[in-house]
């Protein structure tokens, strides 16, 4: 990469920088003004993701390394876009410009300064996929979380309220804990350059590795807590729901920027060496713990948001499950999965809120109650007789109908190709810590059976939602709303009719972050500019 493609790198951190800066001179009276100006700059961002994803060829090679203010490694800050953080900076930006657009309906002018800090979370989830070291990680994840905080709030109301002090207070534990793991890593090596620390693991006495170990075990719990792993993850299901749609929408890469977390160091640091498969067990055992209570979270929930909720801690699960396995043909599955899994929740979200204006307060209650005693059937059957749906309903079903099959992981679409991806692997590997062929069948008889509950779930609630509506209230739906949902659902089908193509690119991605010593040359070789020689700082 060279050339102006180089200094696209930073693009991405800058952009929502600025447009929220922007925003801010504008009063909140001037809605469309602002809209504009926040939905220019997300889709030029999206440009932007889209350049530089295509920029990354895919092969073992590397490919950016930019050096912030002209200082070389490890003492400035340094971005680096590899082919994992490509993948993250494009579904960011998918993301972002569906969740927006479903705002302007109505969201964006409830409450102030919805788009100043819609692009501050961009920015700092941006900064993190890009950033080189920890301590800048550390910054563009308090921004990340500052931003969330707000649109955490965004709406008012005493559950939203509820459950926003609940996830502004755990998230500042994890805060914590960060800053708390990031010193003990930089007392113990001197250096938070992620490269530098790499190279430096291997020279680090035996006496001060448990150090580095405690130190990496408590940065480690920091983004478990994000990532959602049981019993951290309490205060996710009810945060999620609570949120406004296009909020919750956007939420659902928070939870994948744990796992790019977890999975790039893991890799970098834990990959070889002296502290080769450190914490491996403890994903392993917290991810299976995780998708077994997201699996009783689905099969218990009766609202739609909770539902969505626990399926968001079903797919955490299954991506920490698999980081526990660490096997490279099980991880290149798992990438797709994950990359299938966040476009489909985010699209679930936002379907909730219309599907939901149809809806009496207490009717899924109701009908709970009447399947229980048996009541009310008949009068129900004989008033669905010569009762035609209306095209709202129509196209909401099956937009419905899509998400429970991706979510359940039922043919043909992605989530079926990524599941089978998994467990096709998943039957050729062992695991670490526990014998291979009875953890194999327990893990991927888990992975089954949470499809299977998805399926019941979304089942249940969808007849209670379609076929058995109390009211009969046609939900007012506009196209500015449905519009988002259906592209990013067209994403999930573009993501299947190309799932050869998806899944080279996810195996040449794994492969590249299994060669830890392409990342550490690539990030210490690069030149300033004006110095001799070739750097990926040009």
């Amino acid at each position: 990469m060279t050339g102006w493609t180089q200094h696209l790198i930073i693009a991405p951190i800058l952009i929502p920088l600025a447009a929220a800066a922007l925003l801010l001179f504008f009063d909140e009276r001037r809605r469309v003004a602002k809209a504009m100006i926040s939905l220019a700059a997300t889709v030029l961002m999206g440009f932007v993701a889209i350049v530089l994803f295509r920029a990354e060829t895919g092969l073992d090679g590397f490919q950016g390394v930019y050096l912030l203010g002209n200082w070389a490694a490890p003492f400035g800050i340094v971005l680096v876009l590899d082919g994992l953080s490509a993948l993250m900076l494009l579904l960011a930006a998918l993301l972002g410009l569906a969740t927006l657009v479903f705002s302007l309906a109505r969201w964006h002018a409830i409450g102030a300064h919805f788009h100043s800090m819609f692009q501050l979370l961009l920015m700092g989830v941006n900064g993190a996929f890009l950033t080189g070291d920890l301590f800048n990680l550390f910054v563009f994840f308090e921004v990340m979380l500052a931003a969330s905080y707000g649109l955490m709030l965004h709406g008012s109301g005493p559950m939203r309220v509820k459950a926003g002090m609940h996830y502004i207070a755990i998230n500042l534990v994890a805060a914590l804990l960060f800053l708390i793991g990031v010193s003990l890593i930089y007392g113990t090596s001197g250096t938070l350059n992620m490269a530098d620390l790499a190279a430096r693991i291997p020279e680090i006495e035996p006496d001060r590795r448990l150090l580095l170990q405690a130190g990496a075990g408590v940065l480690g719990i920091a983004f478990l807590i994000k990532a959602g792993m049981w019993p951290l993850c309490f205060w996710l299901p009810s945060a999620y729901s609570a949120a406004a749609a296009p909020v919750a929408g956007l939420f659902a890469i928070l939870s994948k920027l744990g796992i790019y977390v977890i999975l790039r160091l893991t890799m970098l640091l834990f990959g070889d060496g002296p502290l080769a498969g450190f914490g491996s067990g403890f994903l392993l055992y917290g991810g299976t713990a995780t998708l077994v209570f997201g699996i009783i979270g689905v099969l218990s929930s009766q609202a739609l948001g909770r539902l969505a909720g626990y399926s968001v801690l079903v797919s955490s699960g299954t991506m920490l499950m698999v980081l526990g396995i660490n096997d490279g043909a099980v991880s290149s599955g798992a990438l797709l999965y994950m990359v299938s899994s966040t476009l489909t929740l985010a699209a679930f979200f936002m379907l909730i809120e219309l599907v939901e204006r149809g809806q009496d307060a207490g009717a899924a209650v109701l009908a709970v109650t009447m399947e229980a005693y048996g009541e009310g059937e008949e009068s129900e059957l004989e008033q669905a007789e010569g009762v035609a749906m209306p095209g709202t309903m129509a196209l909401l079903g099956i937009c419905f109908a899509a998400c429970a099959i991706l979510v359940a992981g039922l043919p043909p679409l992605s989530g079926f190709i990524a599941k089978f991806a998994m467990l096709s692997a998943m039957m050729g590997t062992g695991t670490i810590g526990i014998p291979p062929t009875a953890a194999v069948w327990t893990l991927a008889a888990l992975v089954i059976l949470s499809g299977v509950a998805s399926l019941i779930a979304m089942s249940r609630v969808g007849i209670y939602t379609f076929w058995t509506s109390l009211e009969g209230v046609v939900p007012r739906v506009l196209v500015i709303e449905i519009v988002p949902v259906l592209f990013l659902l067209a994403l999930t089908l573009v993501l299947t009719i190309q799932a050869g193509p998806a899944m080279q690119y996810m195996e040449t991605t794994i492969r590249a972050l299994s060669n830890p010593e392409v990342y550490i040359d690539a990030v210490r070789q690069a030149v300033v500019i004006g110095s001799s020689g070739q750097g990926g700082a040009h």
